[in-house]
């Protein structure tokens, strides 16, 4: 099996640019419940008794009862509300916890009234663009035609471009996606930023004057369910540590990590991340089965499941594995957490949840590869047992203000009673790959 990765290094050495703030502990999290959904309160109260986090660290906010809410509501009953309860906390607070009827997804931005003049002057001349292309295809077979056709196609790219700007076509996103910049202001929507807190980040382009919050989330298919992840998460923990064996599901496309500008997060670097997650998750120490072709596993065909992870067939669980209890299982496919409270939905996160995973992940609308962890990257760092799940996703997430959210028990650490037993890896820099982080954002 060709690794993309240039080796294993102990953990000993240094695993990133970012400095490494401390044990994470329950004074740092704080739970965010929406006081207009019973359950949701009492979703928290669970918590906080579970993990015997601070009572003051509960914040109740008056929030949308459904799964959206829009970027008005976000921006004056979330943020708002949010930085004037933790303005004396700022530096104690490093997670932020939200729970079973707190929504899930932000809508996009509306145009200013700016952008809506302008809009008003781009419109026509797209228009009018369009009109004259469509004479000219008319007449492209003759002489000097197909240039003034090529000449009309880039104006009106960049008309569009200039549309897009205005319009903010991809300024929605994942709630706790956006609450990872809690504390900037005025950053862009037009699509998602670089995550700061990535291990791979390069220290020369942190901003150290803007403190970064990692999220996550207890919700699920009832509050039943919500409440089960931080159970089952302290079950594990005192029980010894997660026992069970490690699935990946590649789909066996070749990856060429020397092809010029590769940064490994296309379909091929990813498919390439799961044959390595799965070799390193089996150096740690681990039961490993990797499938390395294009059909997923079939149902009831992974026993004994610890870990799992594996693409694509969108927004069609299969139930292949039989998670024991702490399971972590998350999908790469677009979509898969569309929802979290649908027991009829066959997206990935809510199969995995009824199922009994711990712990997933997935994106409220379409992410890209991008928008996931590289596979090798989060459980190779989770199987050290070093830090809890909530810091793996947020040193291994490549972007913010997105689409990716995060389901458990933030403090949850499936490997820490066990680590002594494990072989500790980090990664070096991928050899011939480009760090995303050193590209252009078209890259991304």
């Amino acid at each position: 099996m060709r690794m993309a990765f240039c080796g294993l290094l102990l953990l000993s050495l240094v695993c990133g640019a970012q400095a490494q703030p401390g044990k994470l502990e329950p004074k740092h999290v704080v739970v965010i419940a929406n006081q207009a959904v019973a359950d949701s309160v009492e979703v928290a109260q669970h918590y906080l008794a579970k993990r015997k986090v601070p009572k003051e660290n509960l914040i109740l906010l008056d929030l949308p009862t459904g799964e959206d809410m829009s970027r008005k509501d976000y921006n004056e009953k979330m943020v708002k509300p949010l930085r004037q309860a933790l303005k004396d906390r700022k530096d104690q607070i490093r997670v932020l916890l939200t729970v079973y009827g707190v929504p899930l997804r932000v809508g996009g931005q509306e145009p200013s009234a700016e952008e809506k003049a302008q809009l008003n002057k781009l419109r026509p001349q797209m228009e009018t663009l369009r009109k004259e292309m469509s004479e000219l295809e008319k007449k492209k077979a003759e002489s000097g035609v197909a240039g003034q056709i090529k000449v009309a196609q880039e104006k009106l790219s960049g008309l569009q471009k200039e549309e897009a700007k205005n319009t903010h076509p991809e300024s929605h996103a994942c709630v706790d996606s956006e609450l990872m910049l809690l504390w900037i202001d005025g950053y862009p929507l037009t699509r998602f930023l670089p995550n700061q807190m990535n291990w791979r980040f390069p220290e020369a382009k942190r901003d150290k004057n803007h403190k970064h919050m990692m999220t996550a989330r207890l919700d699920g298919p009832g509050k039943e369910v919500a409440k089960r992840l931080v159970d089952d998460a302290v079950a594990v923990e005192e029980s010894g540590g997660l026992k069970g064996k490690a699935y990946f599901d590649a789909r066996g496309i070749a990856f060429k990590a020397d092809k010029p500008g590769e940064t490994g997060t296309g379909y091929e670097g990813y498919d390439q991340s799961y044959r390595d997650a799965a070799e390193v998750v089996r150096l740690a120490g681990l039961d490993t089965v990797l499938d390395d072709k294009p059909e997923l596993f079939k149902p009831d065909s992974c026993p004994d499941t610890a870990l799992y992870s594996g693409w694509y067939s969108l927004a069609n669980y299969i139930p292949a594995c039989k998670l024991n209890k702490g399971a972590i299982a998350w999908h790469l496919a677009s979509y898969e957490a569309a929802t979290l409270r649908d027991l009829k939905s066959k997206v990935w996160c809510v199969g995995f949840l009824k199922d009994g995973a711990a712990v997933t992940l997935g994106p409220v609308a379409e992410p890209y590869t991008v928008g996931f962890p590289k596979p090798e990257e989060f459980f190779g760092f989770l199987v050290t047992g070093e830090e809890t799940v909530v810091e793996v996703y947020a040193k291994t997430a490549l972007l913010v203000s997105w689409m990716t959210v995060f389901v458990g028990d933030p403090l949850y650490n499936p490997y820490g009673a066990t680590k002594g037993g494990l072989k500790k890896f980090v990664f070096p820099s991928p050899k011939g790959v480009k760090n995303i982080f050193n590209a252009s954002p078209e890259d991304f």
